[in-house]
């Protein structure tokens, strides 16, 4: 039925057995060096289970009012990607694939149940050099409510489901500008609000979303001449 939840999981898993999903990925800042860079994944795990209704009307006709997807804010006190927000997810064990692996680091930094979640596959690996990690996004679909939140404070600051029609409206979207070592950097990015509190949604995470939601046909026109600069 057109505009069912179910129509955007069949679109989501259609999305990992296209090959030409990323392309170039043009996200990266710096380059990697393959001989040092380490394998990690992320959770990208959408549901519409939390009965959390967006504020704006989507366009595409898969995205519901209560399509979410699951989000934390890393803690401030970090020494690496300090108060971003981000999937779940981290570095890989040495006995671990990259499925594996993000479903154990969201188990840990969300509490959320991997038994509840229904893995549709994983997409290309993508480079991060400002962490030397070559990060696998494994897409998954939440069938079972578990309840999620902060596990440990000393890793997350925030977990919560951000209505992906909220993060699809155009007023909402912007173009980080972030300037470092005479380079300049501009990507994607995402303003989205939970429970009073205002996140921005950017670099490698805003990129993986933006890429989906290009991908699937949800994006809807924004003005990307609408710049924020990020502190470095």
């Amino acid at each position: 039925m057109p505009g069912s939840p179910a129509s955007a999981r069949d679109q989501l898993a259609a999305l990992v057995r296209d090959d030409a999903f990323t392309g170039p990925w043009p996200h990266a800042r710096g380059d990697l060096d393959p001989q040092v860079a380490r394998p990690a994944s992320v959770l990208v795990l959408f549901g519409v289970l939390d009965g959390l209704p967006a504020d704006h009307h989507a366009q595409a006709q898969a995205v519901s009012h209560d399509l979410d997807v699951l989000l934390l804010a890393r803690a401030a006190t970090l020494s690496s990607h300090a108060g971003q927000v981000a999937f779940p997810g981290g570095r890989a064990d040495a006995d671990e694939d990259a499925v594996s692996a993000a479903l154990r680091e969201a188990r840990e930094e969300t509490g959320v149940d991997p038994d509840g979640v229904d893995v549709l596959g994983t997409l290309p690996a993508l480079p991060m050099p400002v962490s030397n990690h070559v990060v696998t996004p494994v897409l998954a679909w939440w069938t079972r409510q578990s309840p999620v939140g902060v596990v440990d404070p000393a890793e997350s600051a925030h977990v919560f489901r951000a209505p992906v029609a909220d993060l699809l409206d155009p007023e909402r979207r912007v173009t980080t500008v972030l300037r470092r070592g005479g380079q300049v950097w501009r990507g994607p990015a995402f303003q989205v609000h939970d429970a009073g509190t205002q996140h921005l949604v950017w670099g490698f995470t805003a990129g993986v979303l933006d890429a989906l939601f290009d991908h699937l046909g949800w994006t809807e026109p924004w003005d990307r001449g609408r710049e924020l600069e990020i502190d470095p």
